[in-house]
Order: C-alpha cells, then sequence, then structure tokens
C-alpha cells in the first residue's frame, strides 16, 4: 500500500470513528426515546396512526435531500474544493440549498391541503377514525420536511470539509427533541405531543450544526436557483437516477405499510419498534463508516487515484464485516432479553413477542445493510447514481414479491406473519449487496479479493467464541430468574452479553493479530497524547 493510500486510509479511520462515537450517543437517546414511547403508546392504535403518518415527510425529505441529495451534491462539491474553487462550490451549494427549501416548502403545503387523501392511502387497512387521526398527525409532521432538508444539504457540506462531529451529532439532538415531546408534550396533548417533539428535534437537528458552518473559511451564500449554472444541472443529472431509487424504496414502503395494516392489530407498531434496534448497529457501523468514506472517495475519484480508491474501498469493506458480523449474530441471540426491557405500561408481552419475532429476520439481513451504505457510496463517489438505483429499483420489486408470499408461508405454518415482512426486506437486500458487489468489483477491475476474505475468515473465528460466550451466559442468566426480577433479568442477560461477547470477540481478534485492532490502539494512544 503507498503513501497516499495509507494517508486516505488514516483519513477515512478518524472519520469512522467520530462519526460512530457520534451515531453511539444518537443510538443510545434513540433507545431512551423507544422506551418512553413504548410506554407511552405501546402497539396501540394511536402508535400505528403515527407511525403511518410519518412515512409521507419522510418520503418528501428522502426524494429531495436526503441519500438523493448526499449522493449527487457531495461529489460534485468535493471536486471543486479539491481545485480549490471556493466560489464555485459555495454558489453550487447556495443553489442547492434554495432549491430543496422552495421545492419542500411548496410540497409540504400541497399535501397539508390533501392529507385526508394522503392518509387513507397511508393508513389502508385501518378504520375511518385512525386514518383521520393519522391525517391530523402528518399536517403537524409536514413542518419537519424543510428542516430537514436545510439541514441535510449543511451535513453534506461539512463533510466534505471533513467536519464530521457536529453533524453526526446532530441525530443525537434530533431524539433528544423528541424526549422532551415525551415527556413534557404527550401527558397534555396525548400522540400530537410525539408529533411536536419530532418538530422540535428537527428544529435542532439543523441548529447544532450550525457553529461549523460559521467556522468554515470562504464561506459565502448567494440568493440564486443556479438555473445557468453547469453543476447545478450536473447535481439534478445525478439526482435523477437516485431519485428513482430512492421512490421505489418508498413505494415499497408504503406498500409493505399497506400490507401490515392488513395484518393484527399492533403488527405495524412492532415492526417499527423492531426496525429502528437492528439500526442501532446498522447506523453506527454502516452508515457510521460510510458517511466516512464519501469525502474521501469522492476526492480520490477527482484527481484519478483509482488504485488508492481500491485500496480504500477494500479496507472499509474489512472494517465494516469485522463489526458486523459479530453484531448480527449477538442482536440475534439476545433480541428477546433486549425488547423484555421495553415491556411495561401499554408494552405488553404480546407486544415483546411481536417485536422479538421481527427483529430475528430483520437482523439476518443486519451485515448485508451494513455493507450496501459502503457499496452505494463508491458508486456515487464515481458519479455514477444510475447502477445503485437500477439494482435497488429491482430489488425492492423482489421485496413486495417477497412480502406477499413470506407472510402468506407465515401464517400457513403458525408462525405470525409480520416475521414475514421482515424478511423479505433482509432477502431483497442481500440480493441488492451481492450484485453491487460484483458490478463494483467489475468497474473498478478488481477488489483486492485475498484482504475480504482474511477479514472473513477473523471475524468468523471471532464470532464463533463470541457466540460459545453468550450461549453459556444466557443459560446462566436463566437459571437466576428465580431470584430476579423479570426486568432485572433482561437488562442483566443484554448488557451481560454485550460485555461478555464484545470482549471475547475482541480477545480473539488480538489474539490473531488483526491490524484493524493495532490500527485502533495506535489511534486511541494518539488522541490522549492530544
Amino acid at each position: 500500500m503507498n503513501k497516499s493510500s495509507s494517508q486516505a486510509n488514516r483519513q477515512i479511520a478518524r472519520a469512522a470513528s467520530t462519526v460512530m462515537v457520534a451515531f453511539t450517543l444518537s443510538q443510545i437517546a434513540g433507545l431512551v426515546r423507544q422506551v418512553l414511547a413504548t410506554r407511552a403508546f405501546g402497539t396501540s392504535g394511536p402508535m400505528d396512526a403515527f407511525n403511518y403518518a410519518i412515512v409521507f415527510p419522510n418520503l418528501l425529505f428522502n426524494l429531495l435531500a436526503g441519500g438523493a441529495l448526499a449522493s449527487a451534491f457531495v461529489p460534485t462539491f468535493t471536486a471543486f474544493l479539491v481545485k480549490d474553487d471556493q466560489p464555485s462550490a459555495w454558489k453550487l451549494a447556495s443553489a442547492i440549498i434554495n432549491l430543496i427549501v422552495l421545492t419542500l416548502t411548496t410540497l409540504s403545503f400541497i399535501s397539508f391541503l390533501f392529507a385526508p387523501q394522503i392518509a387513507r392511502l397511508l393508513a389502508h387497512g385501518a378504520t375511518p377514525d385512525q386514518q383521520l387521526l393519522t391525517a391530523q398527525i402528518l399536517r403537524i409532521l409536514l413542518i419537519t420536511s424543510t428542516i430537514f432538508g436545510a439541514s441535510g444539504l449543511l451535513s453534506g457540506i461539512l463533510n466534505a470539509h471533513q467536519r464530521f462531529w457536529l453533524p453526526s451529532l446532530a441525530s443525537a439532538i434530533y431524539w433528544v427533541g423528541i424526549i422532551f415531546g415525551l415527556i413534557f408534550f404527550v401527558p397534555s396533548l396525548g400522540i400530537f405531543g410525539l408529533a411536536w417533539g419530532v418538530v422540535l428535534g428537527a428544529c435542532l437537528h439543523l441548529c447544532i450544526q450550525l457553529p461549523d458552518l460559521f467556522r468554515l473559511p470562504n464561506r459565502q451564500y448567494t440568493p440564486t436557483l443556479g438555473i445557468g449554472n453547469p453543476s447545478v444541472r450536473e447535481v439534478v443529472v445525478l439526482m435523477g437516477p437516485r431519485l428513482i431509487s430512492v421512490a421505489t424504496l418508498y413505494i415499497n414502503f408504503v406498500v409493505t405499510t399497506i400490507i401490515a395494516s392488513g395484518l393484527p392489530t399492533g403488527s405495524i407498531s412492532a415492526i417499527n419498534y423492531a426496525f429502528p434496534i437492528m439500526t442501532v448497529p446498522l447506523v453506527v457501523i454502516g452508515s457510521g463508516i460510510g458517511i466516512a468514506t464519501l469525502p474521501t472517495f469522492s476526492a480520490q475519484v477527482a484527481r484519478g487515484e483509482m488504485s488508492e480508491l481500491r485500496n480504500s474501498l477494500t479496507a472499509a469493506l474489512r472494517g465494516v464485516t469485522i463489526l458486523a458480523l459479530p453484531a448480527t449474530l449477538g442482536l440475534i441471540l439476545l433480541r428477546q432479553p433486549l425488547v423484555s426491557l421495553f415491556q411495561r405500561g401499554n408494552f405488553t408481552l404480546l407486544s415483546t413477542d411481536m417485536t422479538a419475532w421481527a427483529l430475528l429476520w430483520y437482523t439476518v439481513g443486519l451485515i448485508f445493510h451494513c455493507v450496501l451504505e459502503i457499496l452505494v457510496r463508491a458508486f456515487f463517489s464515481l458519479r455514477d447514481t444510475k447502477t445503485p438505483a437500477f439494482v435497488s429499483a429491482g430489488a425492492m420489486g423482489l421485496n413486495i414479491i417477497f412480502c406477499i408470499g413470506f407472510t402468506a408461508w407465515f401464517s400457513k405454518i403458525g408462525w405470525m406473519p409480520l416475521g414475514g415482512l421482515a424478511l423479505a426486506i433482509s432477502l431483497s437486500t442481500a440480493i441488492e449487496t451481492t450484485t453491487l458487489f460484483f458490478l463494483l468489483r467489475k468497474r473498478l477491475k478488481g477488489i483486492q479479493g485475498p484482504e475480504l476474505s482474511r477479514g472473513f475468515g477473523v471475524a468468523m473465528l471471532g464470532t464463533l467464541g463470541m457466540v460459545v460466550a453468550l450461549v453459556l451466559w444466557m443459560n446462566f442468566m436463566k437459571l437466576q430468574t428465580a431470584t430476579l426480577t423479570p426486568f432485572l433479568a433482561s437488562l442483566l442477560t443484554t448488557s451481560g452479553g454485550v460485555v461478555i461477547g464484545g470482549g471475547i470477540y475482541a480477545l480473539v481478534l488480538v489474539l490473531l493479530r488483526v491490524p484493524e485492532i493495532h490500527s485502533l490502539f495506535q489511534m486511541v494512544k494518539r488522541r490522549l497524547q492530544q
């Protein structure tokens, strides 16, 4: 590995460690929000209505300012920074943020007017009263689309300048806003208090990033829509295929929601409780490393350093595999005691069983979700948004077929059908990830297979040791249930399992002298010496 590749990998590692720490705090805050929400609403009708309603504002944001914008804006913006063309970079940023705010505000206003019709689509299988409640909640949540649009672009600008702490911490602050709503708004406003908590969280998500923006050199805002700006047109063109991909994803999600609305009461809430739990390691590992890679990948492509890109991509995939494989098996084993921690108030034993069942089938696909985060960003850095979009559209089409087939199959054999929805997403994601991996390998004329295989091998050995330790620990804790309260037993089983399983896994990696562990120790040492 040459000096340039080594420096790029260290840059990615530093950025990834920063993002992962911030995302860990975010996921902790998110779990606190989950506990408070489950205690307040459980898998009740109002919570189902909230989950129906939040789909549409998220769709608007992700179509115009989420992954679609990041995939197109960050590589183009970074290319200007690499060339030290600051005026062009900031003209591009100004035009895009003006377009995003104007478009999202207009669409949100139109959606506000047609909220009842949208609610009937989202909550197709629900009662008329629940559809009415969905529409009322939707009108509040639409406020967040424009706020998140501006905040999302700001995150991209800061990431391109290798500033990751505050943009990543914004997710934790968002959850803090919702927690505030659950504690102070919900007692008097009910489910509407949760919706206003989301609005507060969105405002905090934007505001927490402003200090970093004001510290950027040569920043300049221009009141323009950039109609004649070639770089703006390039971003719009690059966004096209990604828009199709995101639209397909959310159409798929809407279809899944409609299917879930016809399942037993509480199914939609159970899968919406399970998915965020699975995304804790996904966000920390997959998104954490993925967000850190895009600016570096984009800069390497802008400089024509394709060999360095292959090296950095291999290192990122190794790192994701080493972290995601044990997280997948660990979460599968600990799913029941983990979900049991939420069991109080309106979150009943049935709620626990339904959520844990969905979590099992979601987690089967965790490692594929994490690897996918890296692969799509490699394509984005190459300014290829078509390939991931078309592959994603195909995978989501398969997912709809899987959803219908698996729910029917699960029902036929006496299993809770909501697990079929989760399995469908896991299987379609596995197919999408595998397809993109082989296409990217062909595009880059090879990815360092032996390095990836060695990384997977050591991860498998470490995970095997972790699984044995977890099984022994969980069997030991079962013998202690007579002397412990159910909550304490679940807490000790989960926390002890994380510590013991993680410790055994880390020990195996140290004994095998895995390079990533040595690099981690060196990084921590340098941070402590600063």
